[in-house]
Formats: structure tokens, sequence, C-alpha cells
């Protein structure tokens, strides 16, 4: 099987978990038409995963690290951003689930790198890592930490960001976004304030392609 083939799947996989589990709530519909509020989709604290010099596509997703269906289609967004680089902004939001027990805790941690400048790292790690730690009762905010030191933080700041309201109230911004926006599971993609319904990676490059002509 192609490594094409193998996204292809992984993104129709994870679109299914999003269809078939509630994950959030909204005063929206999944059904509704996606709202164009630039400053809601992007705002100018958001991360970026790669910026494009002249701006004409960014593609942005809301995640839950914490998340099954973020976990299978995290692959195809590293192949669009590998295949894209250069040509599309790439922004990620924060939206975890309150069912997750982690998944704020993930998000916490990754905000806390971010202040060090590790915030792709930590993103990569929350993925590379979710089957140690995801859809447990447990929580895990002593293996978050252990992220941190593998990544050569300073754990002192690490720790103080981690725990500081600043960094939920960061997150929780992206969240009140996300819902204002129609946001009702994870991942939900949005390309130059639209919203994505893509069933495959092809999907999402056919997309992109347009933007870009």
């Amino acid at each position: 099987m192609s490594a094409n083939a193998r996204i292809s799947i992984g993104i129709a996989a994870a679109f299914a978990v999003v269809v078939a589990v509630p994950l959030a709530t909204s005063n929206r519909t999944a059904d509704d038409t996606p709202v164009a509020a630039p400053d809601r989709v992007v705002r100018a604290d958001s991360h970026r995963l790669g910026t494009a010099a002249d701006g004409k596509v960014t593609f942005v997703e809301f995640l839950d690290f914490e998340c099954e269906a973020c976990g299978a289609a995290y692959p195809a967004v590293e192949k669009l951003r590998k295949d894209y680089a250069g040509k599309v902004t790439f922004v990620v939001r924060y939206f975890p689930i309150p069912s997750h027990l982690n998944a704020e805790r993930a998000a916490r941690a990754v905000e806390a790198a971010a202040a060090q400048g590790k915030f792709e790292a930590m993103y990569q790690k929350m993925y590379e890592t979710q089957t140690e730690w995801a859809e447990q009762q447990v929580p895990a905010d002593v293996r978050f930490r252990s992220y941190a030191e593998a990544l050569g933080l300073e754990l002192a700041a690490w720790d103080k960001a981690y725990n500081e309201p600043a960094t939920l109230d960061r997150i929780r911004k992206d969240v009140v976004d996300g819902k204002e926006l129609g946001v009702t599971g994870t991942p939900t993609f949005f390309l130059n304030g639209t919203k994505l319904e893509p069933k495959s990676v092809d999907d999402l490059t056919a997309s992109i392609d347009a933007a870009l002509e």
C-alpha cells in the first residue's frame, strides 16, 4: 500500500470517528454554513507551523491532542505541510474536548513549551505518544513534564507556564473562537476561512490546489 493510500485511509477513519461520537456542543449545527470571520479563524497569536510569504492560502486546524481522529489525521497534515511548505500558512488552534481527561492538560503542556520556542516539537511529541496517555482516567501531568525535560526545556519555567491561569485562558480563547465558527468536533479544518468537509487527503489537496490557483 502506498503512503498516500495509507494517509487517505487515516483521514477517512478520522472523520468516521468524528461523525460517530459527539465531541463538543455548540449553538450551531454541523450543517450550518461556515462563518467567514477572519479574526476568529486566525488571531495574531495563533500558532503557525509554517508561513507562506504571500499569505494567499491559510490552512487552520482546530484540534484535540487526545482525540483519536486527530491522531489519525496527523500524518496527513504533516504530509501537507511538507508538500506545501512555503506555499501555505499552517495554523493550529486548540479545541480540547471536556470529556477527554488529558486533552486540556496536553494543550497546556504544548502552550508551556511554546513559551520557550518549542511549540512544534511538543505538538509532534503529543501525537507521537498519544497511545501512551490518551483515553485514560489518570492525569498525565508527570508524563507531560517528562516530555518537556526530554525536549531540553527549562523545567522551572515550563512548570510555571503549565500552571499559569494565563495559559489556560489562551487555550480557552481558541475554544470560544471555534464554537463561534461552528466547530463541533475535532479535527476541524478551515481553508481561507471556509470550513472543509474532507473525506480523504485527496479532498484536502484538491481544496488547497484550487486556492493556490
